[in-house]
């Protein structure tokens, strides 16, 4: 019970402090866009509108600003250019920065997810034992490179290499499988009801 303690409020440290980080830019990034909007809003007399769904039209404006300035900075970033500025960025300032890495690998993490390159499995890991994965690929030899994450971070954990006979494919969402490891195993009797164990 103690190591369980002990572990488990690592991993939410580990899990809080790059969302931290986030938070810290998004609102710096939100304050420049407030006194961006604010001159556009008035400039269109957007600012008559007064509130849309209880929010404020300038909120709403900035907001609309981040979206735009994100979806444009996505776009460049798959240039070659955006590329190089990017690694420019990495290599010279934040390379340093653990916080930085550990939100990039997450976010990484997540556009895979999105994108559906994992697939959730089971290990077996020991005798008669599984353990929830992601599946990433075949390799030759008749082995599979899965992912083994660390409850209750879904996206931090290990890349190891098992024989297909260990791997067991889930008829599950990606979703639900994160949902599992965050929520440190509860729920598992909905999610796979019906998988035999044995």
């Amino acid at each position: 019970m103690k190591e369980f303690i002990k572990t488990t409020i690592l991993g939410g440290i580990v899990f809080l402090l790059p969302a931290a980080l986030i938070v810290a830019v998004l609102s710096h990034a939100m304050r420049i866009a407030v006194k961006v909007a604010q001159p556009i809003s008035h400039e269109f007399e957007l600012d008559k509108i007064g509130k849309v769904a209880g929010i404020g039209i300038v909120t709403l404006v900035a907001v609309l600003l981040l979206i735009v300035v994100s979806f444009g900075a996505g776009v460049v970033a798959r240039t070659r250019v955006g590329k190089r500025i990017s690694g420019w960025f990495e290599k010279s300032l934040l390379g340093g920065m653990p916080q930085y890495q550990m939100v990039k690998s997450m976010a990484e993490g997540l556009t895979q997810i999105e994108s559906a390159q994992l697939k959730p499995v089971l290990v077996s890991v020991d005798d008669g034992a599984w353990q929830l994965g992601y599946s990433l690929e075949q390799l030759d030899a008749g082995h599979l490179a899965v992912f083994m994450p660390q409850a209750p971070t879904p996206m931090s954990g290990n890349v190891m290499y098992y024989p297909a006979d260990r791997v067991r494919p889930l008829d599950i969402t990606m979703l639900q499988a994160t949902s599992l490891v965050k929520h440190i195993g509860v729920g598992s009797g909905e999610v796979l009801r019906g998988v035999k164990l044995a």
